[in-house]
């Protein structure tokens, strides 16, 4: 008789073939230093003349104190209002941004657990006189120049040592109880409900794990606006 062919058996289905390597950190070190080098030895770029006598360049900081605090539970727009007179870059000798200029900006709200600052960018900014200029989401530091804003940090331990309390007696409640003389029918529901309340203790606690930090920033804060791009301004006069 013919023999019968066995199903040919496919690894990928079941899960069993076999996974790339993930590169470990010496390997990705190799491939850094092994890069194909830049053979370029001139820059095509040249020396550009400033955009005006009026410009703001990239790399210049604004100084800047909150008028709006900061709850990071939902996303919002802040105010901040510019505390020291900012100059022309090329000479230092225009005034550019008065003291007193309005900022608006926004700040993120996704936080992550064990995370810090906030994150934020600034939109626009209001002179004193009234005219204003769209800063094109500039971003936002603290006044060392670090990328967001720390200050106040709620991760919540409250709540969730009392779901875990809740989860505890929840557990206990449904193991206490039990009988040696109870019936294999009581004793099957008594497993059901027992195993039901130890899975809802569980979902609390595990509801509670997934409750982002509230990071807050008080009013007054000291905050800084970096200059990105070449800002072309006009000399403030009043």
């Amino acid at each position: 008789p013919a023999a019968t062919a066995l199903p040919s058996t496919d690894l990928a289905s079941l899960g069993l073939a076999p996974q790339p390597a993930t590169p470990s950190a010496q390997d990705r070190q190799l491939a850094f230093l092994n890069q194909t080098p830049d053979k370029r030895t001139v820059s095509p770029d040249r020396v550009a003349a400033p955009a005006s006598a009026n410009v703001l360049q990239a790399g210049a900081v604004i100084s800047a104190a909150l008028i709006t605090g900061i709850r990071s539970d939902l996303p919002g727009q802040i105010t901040a209002q510019v505390t020291e007179n900012v100059y022309d870059s090329p000479t230092g000798k225009i005034l550019l941004v008065p003291q007193g200029t309005r900022v608006i900006g926004q700040y993120d709200s996704g936080v992550g657990f064990g995370q810090r600052r906030v994150l934020l960018v600034w939109n626009r900014m209001i002179f004193p006189n009234g005219r204003s200029i769209v800063l094109e989401r500039q971003p936002g530091a603290d006044a060392e120049g670090y990328a967001g804003l720390e200050d106040g940090v709620d991760y919540h331990w409250g709540e969730l040592f009392k779901a875990a309390a809740l989860s505890t007696l929840l557990s206990v409640g449904a193991e206490s109880g039990s009988s040696s003389g109870e019936s294999d029918i009581v004793r099957a529901l008594r497993n059901g409900a027992s195993n039901s309340i130890s899975q809802t203790g569980q979902q609390i606690v595990q509801r509670q794990l997934n409750i982002a930090p509230t990071l807050t920033i008080r009013p007054g804060f000291p905050v800084r606006v970096i200059v990105t791009r070449d800002l072309v301004l006009e000399p403030y006069g009043g």
